[in-house]
């Protein structure tokens, strides 16, 4: 299996998932306001879930949020380690040059 990743992706990964914390707590706030009309117009079970749904909108949005933050949390230590990881070899394949005899390898005759 290859995996070939440009050095930006990770970062352009979390760029846009920031942005969809925003875009999700926007979402639910409208989902919320759309269903205003709604309240009222229902009875039992059903008044009871969306009750309990516009009482906890909040919660559920900070919840969500919570959870994006740790996945940008986990791109970040991604990137940061894909980052070192390829300085690193780098690195150690400059450090492998400068020891190398690349004149010795050579098939000519002289």
């Amino acid at each position: 299996m290859k995996f070939d990743m440009g050095s930006t992706t990770l970062s352009g990964l979390g760029k846009s998932t920031e942005g969809s914390s925003t875009d999700l707590g926007t979402l639910i706030k409208q989902l919320i306001a759309a269903a205003d009309p709604l309240e009222g117009k229902f009875n039992g079970a059903g008044k009871a879930a969306f009750d309990s749904f516009k009482v906890r909108a909040d919660e559920i949005t900070n919840a969500l949020n919570g959870s994006l933050q740790s996945i940008l949390g986990g791109q970040a230590g991604m990137d940061l380690a894909f980052g070192t990881g390829d300085q690193e070899q780098e690195d150690n394949a400059q450090k492998g040059m400068s020891g190398a005899n690349f004149d010795a390898a050579r098939f000519s005759g002289r």
